[in-house]
């Protein structure tokens, strides 16, 4: 809508904004120091993350190019951005058409020394995020592809939002923002309110909510402006500098990137305060802005520091800040530079970086779980995980980019022409598409005639995401023998590799009376990782039901994702109970999945003496994969697992 027909409707005031007080402080420090490497920004629906961004590129200071002063840009990239759109490529129909080599740029250079924005970014594929990030950290975009070489600047603020309940980004890619901000709605009456009334001002008159708050924002904008001109000058001590590398040492983070990270926040945050140096309170709003997302070091560790924990660590690197460096430490008696330390009180040495205790999710003996067919007893502590392996959706699909099956992709290995547009060159097939026209074109001799009808794009080849949906037989005969500790400790090994591998997943448990949908389908891995660990076991073993519903969740996903392709994994020992002919029935439900050609593979968890075979039965019924349970991991047994076609 515009007000008189001309004036374009103004955009929601930065200053007007109600809270989300770190979400602003990251914003703005980015804005003075674009190297920190960008922002991202975790929170739920309706949290105003993409009000908050849009906001900031109206503050930003004027960009002088060739054709005069003009507003800093948001430059908004899509989630199905192809990597040619996003760093530029060779203009083909130029080259063809008046024979000189031209390059179109892409996305990032628009947003040179404005916004770029990412919204979902956690479903853009890894390796455009790594092209980004990369971006951001080096302020410029070098490209060598198709003959052509090419470098320009590209300092923007990079701001990625995410809902984390549709997927969290992998821990490497989470360490490559510079900051990490996690926003939720307030559950003060009063400031909901605040931000009803504001949201309803604005949209009865955008213009004048807008000039309410201008004189707000042109002093945000101001100061932006004069952090920047500072920033260079702005003093960074060898104690504060000190107390940054202690910060970072005593949380144990990986690499030298959050030492970078937090120096030039601290900086940042004192030029935009004013102050010619950095101080203690710059390092503390660094930490807490640039450390908690880079402690989460596997998929199904808390993110997060409490304040408690920022505060010990505080007042160590206070402690460290205060002492002199030793110009000439005294070598140790063996020459390394360093002493043990001692793990214990009888003396015991271990190296500083050493666990004090053994992991207990990878190695030992797991807790024994109670046996029985009882009912409403809990899963117990999960047996011994590992590293599994791959379990593959046969064929080639056209799904969600990730590492699990093959697919057709935007990027990847060639593997044949096309006539379409907008899939990259595919030199050869352009090729013999010109050759063949060149008696026509009149060509005897000399340069090959090209026209732009002889393009040919290229079929390539990827790696899809799947919906993996598990099925866990919890029964009583499954508790007993503590045999669900171990299938619980494989079931979180597969859910580690589906969330490797960028799959959804679903979790269907089989106990009692029924099956039960414990977790919908969702990409986020960790939810399913709690659901888990509270599951009820004993009881009776409804494998028919279990089947069904399985098999009734993926036809209503095909209606939602047709292209995302499933693949059902059941683990049971097959001894289905319960009701009449227990056993014949799940194998009538196991053929309803074959006949919708939904893939499967069959996890046999069945042990000792006595062995029925009844789960490679349900893998032959289901016409998919089977292995057997101790052969699930990666170590002991590398080839693929594909469910048949």
């Amino acid at each position: 809508m515009q007000q008189g027909g001309s004036v374009p409707e103004p955009g929601y005031p930065f200053s007007a904004i109600v809270g989300q007080d770190q979400l602003r402080l990251s914003l703005i420090l980015c804005a003075v120091h674009p190297g920190i490497g960008g922002v991202l920004v975790r929170g739920e629906k309706g949290t105003a993350k993409s009000t908050v961004v849009r906001a900031l590129a109206t503050l930003l200071p004027a960009v002088d190019d060739e054709a005069g002063s003009r507003p800093a840009k948001l430059v908004e990239l899509p989630v199905g951005a192809t990597e040619d759109r996003v760093v530029g490529s060779i203009d083909l129909e130029k080259v063809l058409r008046d024979g000189e080599r031209a390059f179109q740029p892409g996305l990032l250079a628009a947003a040179h020394r404005g916004v770029l924005y990412v919204d979902e970014v956690n479903l853009l594929h890894d390796h455009l995020v790594d092209v980004l990030l990369d971006a951001a950290a080096m302020g410029r975009v070098h490209v060598e592809r198709d003959g052509v070489s090419h470098s320009h600047p590209a300092q923007f603020v990079l701001v990625g939002t995410m809902n984390p309940e549709e997927g969290e980004l992998r821990p490497q890619l989470l360490d490559r923002f510079g900051l990490a901000v996690d926003v939720t709605a307030s559950r003060d009456v009063d400031v909901r309110m605040n931000v009803v009334r504001r949201r309803m001002n604005y949209e009865r008159d955008p213009h004048a909510f807008a000039a309410q708050f201008r004189d707000d924002d042109i002093a945000v904008a101001e100061q932006i402006l004069a952090a920047r001109k500072i920033l260079d000058d702005v003093e960074l001590s060898d104690k504060e500098l000190r107390r940054i590398a202690a910060l970072c040492a005593s949380f144990d983070v990986d690499g030298m990137r959050a030492d970078l990270v937090l120096a030039r926040t601290a900086s940042a945050h004192a030029a935009w305060r004013g102050a010619s140096e950095v101080g203690e309170e710059d390092v503390r709003v660094a930490a807490e802005l640039a450390l908690p997302h880079r402690r989460r070091r596997d998929p199904f560790d808390e993110p997060g520091i409490d304040d408690k924990q920022l505060d010990d660590a505080m007042r160590d690197a206070a402690e460290q800040a205060e002492q002199q460096p030793d110009p000439d430490p005294d070598p140790t008696p063996d020459g390394d530079g360093g002493a043990p330390v001692p793990d214990s009180a009888d003396g015991t040495e271990r190296s500083a970086s050493s666990p004090s205790s053994p992991d207990t999710e990878t190695s030992g003996t797991p807790e024994p779980q109670p046996s029985g067919t009882g009912k409403n007893k809990q899963a117990g502590t999960p047996g011994a995980q590992f590293k599994a392996r791959l379990l593959e959706v046969p064929g080639v699909g056209e799904g969600a980019p990730g590492r699990r099956s093959r697919s057709r992709s935007s990027h990847g290995r060639s593997v044949r022409p096309t006539v379409e547009r907008g899939k990259g060159l595919h030199l050869v097939g352009t090729l013999f598409a010109a050759a063949e026209q060149q008696v026509v074109r009149g060509r005897t001799s000399g340069r090959l005639k090209l026209e732009p009808a002889d393009l040919r794009g290229a079929i390539k080849e990827g790696r899809e995401g799947n919906l993996i949906v598990f099925v866990v037989d919890a029964s009583g005969s499954m508790a007993a023998r503590d045999r669900l500790s171990a299938v619980t400790g494989a079931v979180l090994s597969l859910l580690r590799d589906a969330y490797q591998r960028r799959d959804k997943v679903a979790v269907i448990t089989v106990r009692g009376k029924e099956a039960e949908t414990v977790l919908p389908p969702t990409s986020s891995v960790d939810v399913a990782v709690t659901r888990l660990r509270n599951m009820k076991t004993g009881g009776r073993s409804p494998l028919a039901q279990g089947f069904l519903k399985a098999r009734d969740l993926v036809l209503r996903e095909r209606v939602r994702d047709p292209l995302r392709r499933a693949l059902v994994v059941a683990l049971t020992d097959g001894r289905a109970t319960g009701g009449t002919d227990p056993v014949g029935r799940a194998r009538i439900a196991a053929r309803r999945i074959a006949s919708d050609k939904i893939a499967s593979v069959v996890v046999d968890c069945e042990s000792g003496m006595v062995r029925l075979g009844l789960a490679a039965d349900f893998a032959t019924c289901l016409g998919g994969g089977y292995v057997a349970l101790a052969d699930l991991s990666a170590e002991q047994v590398t080839a693929v697992v594909r469910a048949a076609a």
